[in-house]
């Protein structure tokens, strides 16, 4: 019985000195095989651009082809439920953008956007330039604050769709500023930037790479900036929570596993995209799209995400926003 016992202790005692041994040797021969990429948008937008940028460089890195696969669909939740299913071997992870952190707001989702997943790292963020068509007398945040209240509801503003983190952003300042604006929502940033210079709208939380340029023009009048500090792009433009309190509205990009994704090879990731971000391509080609380099431990990624889903959880609910599913 002793015997059984002690046999039964050693087992145990091996087990548990196994593991870290079998994880070291797992990163080591890591990868083997090309990894998926997933991107839960179409081609061309600005995570598949991101995506691609990193594969490239991780790729190298790796020595094993890094293969994006674009996976659209209910607004991002398709491409993300096919990662929180996957097996969690490092074979498939997925770049997603700070629209990842709306979809618990918006849909009735079959997974957990927070608990379900093993974060790597947070590649970038951007926001959006407040801007308005120049015949609105408004030059400041302070002064559109007060055109608003006393105009309720007479000011259009243009979002990229019903839902969208434009949409999500505006209602954000309507919601902290006690103002409101009306709504018109387009099917992407293309035809709601063209009908604010026709002037059919008035203002817009514009993405920063297509709206940095008609503000430097002078087409449109950019008045602050979502990010949590002025961009460098606008430097004399004020970010919105200098005079709003708590008002920050940030556009992320970021990459993560399924859960269970070994410690080892998410370091590995973590490290490899970090040193990706560092180089003077990566530096030129992120700023070009406004993006500022992130990189940081997974858990400060975990953060961002957490912090997100319960911010706009509470945006959707007091906007009353519906989408369809």
């Amino acid at each position: 019985m002793k015997f059984v016992k002690h046999l039964h202790a050693a087992l145990a005692l091996a087990a548990v000195c196994a593991i870290p041994v079998n994880a070291a040797a797992q990163a080591d021969k890591y990868p083997s095989r090309p990894v998926r990429m997933l991107v839960p948008f179409a081609p061309g937008g600005g995570t598949d651009i991101t995506a691609r940028l990193i594969a490239a460089n991780v790729t190298t890195a790796f020595g094993q082809q890094v293969i994006v696969d674009n996976r659209a669909g209910g607004g991002g939740t398709i491409g993300a439920e096919m990662a929180v299913r996957a097996a969690p071997d490092g074979y498939t992870v997925i770049m997603v953008s700070g629209s990842y952190g709306t979809n618990a707001a918006l849909y009735p989702l079959p997974y957990d956007p927070v608990k379900d997943i093993q974060t790597i790292v947070m590649i970038g963020d951007t926001g959006f330039v407040l801007s308005m068509h120049p015949s609105v007398p408004v030059k400041s945040v302070q002064e559109l604050i007060a055109h608003a209240k006393a105009n309720p509801s007479k000011l259009n503003y243009a979002s990229t769709g019903t839902g969208g983190i434009t949409h999500l952003a505006t209602e954000l300042f309507n919601l902290l500023t006690s103002t409101k604006m009306t709504h018109i929502p387009y099917k992407g940033t293309g035809p709601a930037i063209a009908d604010l210079l026709g002037g059919q709208v008035q203002l817009i939380f514009g993405a920063m790479p297509a709206t940095i340029p008609h503000v430097k023009t002078g087409k449109l009048r950019g008045i602050g900036v979502t990010t949590a500090k002025r961009t460098p792009a606008l430097p004399d433009t004020p970010a919105i929570g200098e005079i709003v309190k708590d008002y920050e509205a940030a556009l992320w990009y970021g990459l993560w596993g399924p859960k269970g994704l070994p410690k080892p090879i998410v370091t590995r990731w973590n490290q490899e995209v970090a040193k990706s971000l560092q180089t003077e391509e990566m530096k030129k080609r992120l700023a070009a799209d406004g993006v500022e380099p992130a990189g940081g431990p997974p858990e400060q990624f975990l953060d961002v995400i957490a912090r997100d889903v319960e911010k706009w959880k509470k945006v959707v609910k007091a906007a009353n926003i519906k989408v369809s599913s």
